[in-house]
């Protein structure tokens, strides 16, 4: 069998009854009371008395929708110096005063001359004065108070949209929704029951039903909660199953200050603080919050539209907030620099924006104002100087000044106050640096010299302006002339030709300066002038008088011989090194001659005595050959004498030795003998005797010689073996000391 979907259409008509309560009209009677006489007696201690400002009144009430003959009695504005005598007239002035509200300016009573309603304007604000019937001179402060409008249950709730159709699908269960109707309330919705709406179903209530009091969601929030916070949670109901049921929430009023979010898993809709609430701006807000099918089946599209909307109404709660201050950024105040102390700066003002309005004490927060130059009044917030100031040692005072409540100091904020000392011209103007000019000696006249400028502590609004002049002291000066630019600067001008600094060679011009004023202040600077020596393009040369006159005093001829003598002094220097010169050559051959007398010192170490690489053997093997020797016909031949020494020693014997030992001795008599001759013949050597030392060793010395060139062939019997024990660098020498094979020996 086949199914079918039908839809029914109901129309439904809702009546919102009206309820009435007489809640709140205790006060309002008390204001309307007796009017006899002006009379205020019965007010007692519900009067509200500014001791400070000597004004005493109630808070004022007045009905709205009256409809008497008579002026409506509002309330009484009285100070505390009337003493009842008629010497005090009271005005009024702001909202609707002299219109709407009237006063009687010898008593204080105040009247409503028109009709009010509280739907139209809640409340007038108004100035009240006191003032002396004679001269008219104020006697109070002139204070602010507000005139509220009472309200009455006059406006009939009314249906915001209308008229409703909605649709429910047949076999839906009980309890589904089908449509929401919202209606509203034009009366106070904070006084009495005059806003309470009441919801209930004329015809049809057999088969629909609606809540008395709302389909609306109720929530409250701290005005203090910040951007983000949770409001309240709300979730539409969905008969479907699975996808059917997935919904997506939007908001369609009041989407400015709240938003919401879908909680995935819950299906709920998160209503949450869009940006910061304000009590006393506003008190309740009706969020309108819809929710939407994400899946629609066409076929069904024509059933409705598968949304649905409720109203959730968030009511923001008050919580104490620290003062605010006017303006909120903070203000530039300005003082002129020659203020006496106790002068008024300025005045600051902050309010407490909760609806008690508690009062504020103002002071300045010293770590901003170290110095105590400023003074706050902790009641009015008058800022007067406590010191005197110096612009131009501080041109500009940053200082934060702090609210609190009077009762409460932990509700506390902070502004910035800017406070500009405006200039007076207390500072002379006086010449920049340098304070000096040089001049030519051949100057002419009318040339400049010299541009002078001025420096000024002071700054003027309109800006500086200076005068100079050449002072009294200097008006008979013949030498030199102020030109004034009238750019702020001043021009130094030659007034003659032919300057000499032999005669004089420093000039003081001491020049006067004076500013715009006000008032006008001067200053006399001296500039020092220097005559100098020139060359012919104006460069100076020097501005010495002393150096001068010496070199001119040098004549042409003074000059050649100063030459000359310097040329000799020249030659001589020439000499003297030529000479050590030439002595160190001698000395040189000297030595180079006598090779003995060399120590040639190595510090690396060679290769054995198989590296004949490294070094040059044949310096060695001709340690005796001596150049001077061989020319000479006294002595033997001392180069062959080494090897002949050698071969004697070789022929062994004691014939040997002492024919050795006669050859190495007459040998040394011939070499010493020769370094006498030459000495004696050497003209550079000194006149007296001399020691000299001869490095040369004669044959058959007892010691023998220390060299291990001929070791191999001797017969030592010493034992060389150890050398094995000294490692790899000592084997190759080790090898040569090692005892030999007889057999080889024998071969």
């Amino acid at each position: 069998m086949a199914l079918s979907w039908t839809a029914r259409t109901w129309t439904l008509a809702a009546l919102a009854f009206l309820g009435c309560s007489s809640f709140g009209w205790c006060d309002a009677s008390r204001t309307i009371g007796s009017t006899s006489g002006g009379s205020t007696q019965d007010q007692g201690a519900s009067s509200l008395e500014r001791v400070k400002r000597g004004w005493v009144w109630n808070q004022f009430f007045v009905v709205e929708e009256y409809t008497g003959t008579e002026p409506l009695y509002v309330g009484k504005i009285h100070t505390d110096s009337d003493e009842g005598e008629g010497n005090i007239k009271y005005t009024i002035s702001g909202e609707g005063a002299g219109s709407i509200f009237i006063i009687d300016e010898q008593t204080g009573d105040i009247h409503a001359t028109e009709r009010l309603d509280r739907e139209e304007k809640a409340f007038y604000t108004l100035r009240a004065r006191a003032r002396d019937q004679l001269s008219n001179d104020p006697l109070e402060p002139e204070s602010e108070f507000v005139i509220k409008v009472q309200d009455i249950n006059d406006s009939e709730p009314k249906f915001l949209e209308g008229p409703y159709i909605g649709s429910v699908a047949e076999l839906s269960p009980i309890g589904t929704s089908v449509m929401k109707v919202t209606a509203s309330d034009a009366d106070d919705p904070t006084y009495g029951s005059s806003a309470r709406v009441v919801y209930s179903v004329l015809d049809g209530e057999k088969i629909f039903t609606v809540d008395r009091h709302t389909e609306m969601y109720q929530f409250s929030v701290s005005e203090g909660a910040a951007v983000g916070t949770p409001v309240g949670r709300v979730i539409a109901t969905d008969a479907d199953m699975g996808d059917n049921t997935d919904m997506s929430y939007l908001i369609k009023e009041e989407g400015e200050l709240f938003k919401v979010t879908t909680d995935v898993e819950t299906q709920e809709a998160v209503v949450s603080i869009k940006k910061p609430l304000d009590f006393e701006a506003k008190r309740t807000h009706n969020v309108v919050v819809e929710a939407v099918n994400k899946h629609v089946d066409p076929r069904f599209a024509n059933l409705g539209s598968f949304r649905d909307e409720t109203i959730v109404c968030v009511s923001v709660s008050d919580v104490d907030e620290p003062p605010v201050f006017q303006p909120a950024e903070g203000a530039i105040m300005e003082v002129q620099e020659d203020a006496k102390v106790g002068a008024l700066v300025g005045v600051v003002a902050a309010r407490d924006p909760d609806v008690k309005n508690k009062p504020v004490r103002f002071s300045i927060d010293r770590t901003t104002d170290q110095d105590m130059i400023f003074h706050i009044d902790p009641d009015s917030g008058a800022i007067t100087l406590e010191k005197i100031l110096d612009r131009e040692t501080a041109g500009w005072h940053n200082i934060t000044v702090r609210a609190v409540e009077a009762d409460n100091h932990t509700m506390a904020s902070h502004s910035a106050l800017s406070i500009r000392i405006l200039d007076v011209n207390d500072n002379p103007p006086e010449l920049a640096t340098p304070y000096e000019a040089s001049i030519c000696e051949d100057a002419k006249p009318g040339q400049l010299i010299h541009t002078i400028s001025v420096v000024d502590r002071d700054e003027p609004q309109s800006g500086h302006r200076f005068y100079f002049t050449l002072a009294p002291e200097a008006s008979s000066n013949r030498h030199f002339t102020l030109w004034d630019v009238k750019d702020n600067t001043a021009g130094i001008r030659t007034q003659r030709s032919g300057f000499n600094r032999h005669e004089q060679n420093v000039y003081f011009l001491p020049i006067l300066v004076v500013d715009s004023g006000p008032p006008s202040l001067s200053s006399t600077g001296t500039l020092t002038i220097h005559v100098c020596g020139c060359d012919t393009e104006g460069a100076i040369q020097s501005c010495n008088a002393t150096a001068y006159v010496i070199s001119a005093a040098l004549s042409p001829g003074a000059l050649i011989a100063l030459l000359v003598c310097m040329l000799i002094l020249i030659v001589l220097v020439l000499l003297i090194l030529t000479l050590k010169r030439h002595r160190k050559g001698q000395r040189m051959t000297e030595d180079e001659e006598d090779m003995r007398d060399n120590v040639i010192k190595y510090n690396d170490e060679g290769g054995g005595e198989q590296d004949t690489q490294a070094y040059d053997m044949s310096a060695l093997r001709n340690l005796y050959d001596f150049p001077e020797a061989k020319s000479s016909d006294s002595g033997p031949d001392i180069r062959s004498l080494p090897q002949w020494i050698q071969s004697n020693r070789a022929g062994g014997g004691a014939e040997g030795a002492a024919a050795a030992a006669a050859a190495d001795f007459s040998l040394f008599k011939g070499y010493i003998r020769k370094k006498v001759e030459q000495a004696d013949a050497d003209l550079t050597v000194p006149p007296y005797d001399s020691f000299q030392t001869y490095a040369f060793e004669g044959t058959s010395s007892p010691a023998l010689s220390l060299s291990s060139i001929h070791t191999l062939s001797t017969t030592s019997e010493q034992d060389f073996s150890y050398l094995s024990d000294w490692g790899p660098r000592f084997r190759q020498l080790a090898g040569y000391y090692a005892p030999g094979n007889p057999e080889e020996e024998g071969s």
